[in-house]
């Protein structure tokens, strides 16, 4: 049980990155397709906080 929640915590930490990645790379210009980037980023973060705030209730 406890190697199944170091690796969804790992999961997690890489997703965070990436969403992050994702908001800081597409803020760099200004485009339609990057404002895209940044709301599926945004989206990301926010659910990664949604699944946090859940298990930690």
């Amino acid at each position: 049980m406890r190697d199944d929640n170091k690796v969804m915590n790992i999961v997690m930490i890489i997703l965070f990155f990436v969403f992050l990645g994702l908001i800081i790379w597409a803020q760099k210009t200004v485009s339609v397709r990057n404002l895209m980037i940044e709301i599926v980023g945004l989206t990301g973060l926010l659910t990664l906080l949604f699944l946090y705030n859940k298990k930690h209730k």
